[in-house]
């Protein structure tokens, strides 16, 4: 099921990845075609002229400025583009061949953003591309109120989104590293607080009322019993716990505590708003 699961998420990064790449109305995104914008970071060489190596940020008006050169428009090219156009320029002022590379090494115009249950929510202020661990790490980590999965929407400016849900016991418990995916420009990556579960104890229970769990816990009969204190000496070993189905209606479930304290029968798991009566014994 696992590698299942990491081939799919495999698959989805792929997907996206290479659809994102393809730039709409002069935009794009990861990959080669990736448009700078604003406050990006390029790393360029000049096989020619090392002196003009160095990273260079846009600046707000789209622009980087070389040394003897000046200003060069650089927003919304990809890097191959602004190759091109740094060798045509260096051709025309100052060199007679140029031979240019160019590499994003950070993507500030279309930041990485973390929202919900991490310890420093916010845009990720950080060079290059990192992995989904890497991302987190840069966030803070995970704060003490998160749940159980972890959401990565991958957006561009053409309109198209996809999302891919990643269990948090797969990335770190387990350290699967399918699921640790790269992660992209203008990624999003929301981690869902934890919900409260409400359950009631009524009866032959040492302290009855709500007894309330995260979602991230394990929710059983068992469970909701020790967190009460336990039953009295008074209690039935009969318990029944009453739901309340999707169409209005309440079902009853009976159980036999002793049964299930010997393994013979499973542990019930409870729902939001389950009541569990503890009756007293007459024998």
């Amino acid at each position: 099921m696992c590698g299942m699961r990491g081939i799919a998420i495999s698959l989805w990064v792929l997907a996206t990845s290479i659809a994102l790449a393809v730039p709409a109305a002069g935009q794009g995104s990861p990959g080669g075609g990736y448009r700078i914008g604003p406050r990006d970071v390029v790393d360029v060489k000049v096989f020619e002229d090392p002196q003009l190596n160095g990273e260079y940020q846009v600046n707000e008006e789209g622009s980087i400025r070389l040394p003897l050169v000046g200003a060069v428009p650089a927003s919304g090219l990809t890097a191959e583009e602004l190759e091109g156009r740094l060798e045509q320029v260096l051709r025309s002022n100052l060199l007679q061949r140029a031979s240019v590379t160019v590499e994003v090494v950070e993507f500030r115009s279309r930041p990485i953003s973390v929202l919900g249950a991490v310890r420093q929510p916010g845009q990720l202020d950080v060079p290059g591309r990192l992995t989904l661990i890497e991302a987190l790490t840069a966030a803070g980590g995970l704060s003490d109120s998160h749940g159980r999965s972890i959401h990565v929407l991958r957006r561009a400016e053409n309109g198209l989104t996809d999302q891919v849900a990643i269990a948090v016991d797969d990335l770190f418990a387990e350290a699967d590293p399918d699921v640790n995916i790269p992660i992209f420009a203008n990624d999003l990556i929301n981690v869902p607080a934890a919900a409260e579960i409400t359950v009631y104890a009524l009866g032959e229970i040492a302290s009855p009322g709500q007894i309330t769990f995260k979602s991230t816990e394990r929710v059983t009969l068992l469970a909701a019993i020790a967190q009460a204190g336990g039953l009295t000496d008074r209690a039935s070993n009969r318990i029944r716990i009453q739901r309340r189905a999707e169409n209005g209606t309440t079902e009853e479930i009976e159980v036999r505590y002793k049964r299930i304290l010997a393994g013979e029968e499973p542990d019930p798991e409870l729902r939001q708003g389950d009541v569990i009566i503890v009756k007293e014994s007459f024998f």
